[in-house]
């Protein structure tokens, strides 16, 4: 099978299921029987279009699309980042293949890019202006970059930001929005300053609900009137030590498209939270109201629905710590591996506000499962590395699986969780394809 043609049954999939069945087995699929294992035929057919035999076929989950199909990479680039795939160029977004954020700490090169409006343009750091004000505050200051960095006490923390939409592209029914698949997440360091230091110096009053950020970047439509986004966090998330007003990543500026030369960095929440080319925040009264704030953007149902629900505004949830969630960074989905030796496993996991306390692997699709050797984070709210060992008991087509586990005891579905019209919040176990010979 060609490439184009696994790229059109991945596709067709997301769309249409069963007709993607038809395609690959020749023949219309009865989703009652597909509970069950794979009938003779399916799993011929399965093995001719992968090339080889898939030794624990038996635990197949029904309909799993093997991971071998994925769609490949795009060829646009984007100035100052290696290897991203371009999802959209107006606003740009891209996502970092996993093997390429094998690092522990990601580079600013590999780091994601997720922008609603167009980046501003002939920005000067020396005459750069932060507002702080609003309803809440006792009283309004403006800083500079410089003041900021000579009032307050300058901290450099490693910290953990993941799009609410990472892993959109594996919902069905499909969710509107960037088909993120698992590459919007990064965890840089950052130095700046620590939001609670400047929301205090200038007076939280006793009524302060929340925070709300502005930027810099502007509409799509090029109205200078509307915000692409303004959006923020109660007051307790920005008075945590960890929450940051940010001007360096990994000890250099940072990058224009992760928000250049300022901005806001509350890790564990949506990176939609975390404000870019920021000039302003204000303490409010209320839950902040700005653009993107309210439902259906960055909001779940409230409880759970059937796939496809249409669901109100008013029975929506705003997203706040996200959910456990890990990731294969080696090795990379597609390698050959020799069947006499052990293959090396690693990679990262997370949990938005909490700890990872477990990661296990399986490579005989969620049968059974192997503990690694996990570390903890550098600091809260930073992710934590990973590492075990595989031995694979005969040659053919492999899937290695990850799952973490969170301090509450949460761990990630083998299957995508919680249908929602917006595709938020997938933390299914990611899939790395190996072929054994």
């Amino acid at each position: 099978m060609s490439k184009k043609q696994k790229q059109g049954i991945h596709e067709l999939y997301s769309k249409d299921p069963i007709a993607a069945d038809r395609m690959l087995w020749g023949r219309e699929s009865d989703p009652l029987t597909r509970r069950g294992f794979l009938k003779k035929s399916g799993l011929i057919a399965m093995t001719t279009a992968l090339g080889m035999t898939i030794p624990f076929s038996r635990f197949m989950p029904a309909g799993l699309i093997p991971t071998a199909f994925a769609a490949e990479s795009s060829t646009l680039q984007i100035p100052g980042k290696d290897g991203l795939i371009v999802l959209n160029d107006r606003p740009i977004n891209a996502e970092t293949p996993a093997h390429l954020l094998d690092d522990d700490v990601t580079p600013n090169n590999r780091m994601f890019v997720r922008n609603n409006g167009v980046a501003p343009e002939a920005i000067d750091p020396d005459t750069w202006q932060l507002e702080i004000g609003g309803e809440s505050a006792e009283r309004a200051v403006t800083f500079t970059i410089a003041e900021l960095k000579e009032r307050f006490e300058t901290v450099t923390l490693q910290l953990q930001l993941e799009c609410g939409g990472n892993g959109r592209a594996e919902f069905v029914p499909g969710a509107s929005g960037n088909q993120w698949t698992t590459g919007a997440i990064g965890c840089p360091t950052f130095t700046g300053v620590r939001l609670r230091d400047v929301l205090n110096y200038c007076g939280v009053l006793a009524d302060a609900q929340y925070i709300g950020y502005y930027g810099a970047d502007t509409h799509l439509s090029g109205d200078p009137d509307r915000d692409s986004i303004s959006r923020g966090v109660p007051i307790a998330k920005a008075l945590e030590r960890e929450s940051l007003i940010a001007w360096s990543m990994n000890g250099e500026d940072l990058p224009l498209q992760n928000g250049y030369p300022l901005r806001l960095v509350c890790a564990g929440w949506p990176a939609s939270v975390s404000g870019k080319w920021l000039n302003r925040i204000d303490i409010r009264d209320q839950v902040h109201d700005g653009e993107k704030m309210s439902p259906p953007s960055y909001s779940v149902p409230a409880a759970p629905i059937a796939p496809g629900t249409r669901v109100p505004n008013e029975d929506m949830r705003v997203i706040e710590s996200m959910p456990v969630k890990s990731l294969i960074t080696f090795p990379e989905s597609g390698t050959t591996h020799d069947i006499r030796d052990r293959m090396t496993v690693r990679g990262h996991a997370w949990a938005g506000d909490d700890q990872v306390v477990g990661v296990f692997i399986s490579i005989d699709f969620g049968a059974t499962w192997l503990p690694s050797a996990l570390a903890g984070p550098v600091n809260k709210l930073a992710w934590q590395n990973w590492e075990t060992w595989a031995q694979f008991p005969e040659p053919g087509y492999y899937e290695v699986w990850a799952r973490a586990m969170d301090v509450q005891g949460r761990s990630q579905p083998m299957v995508v969780p919680g249908w929602n019209p917006r595709g938020y919040l997938n933390n299914a176990c990611h899939r790395v394809a190996v072929q054994v010979v």
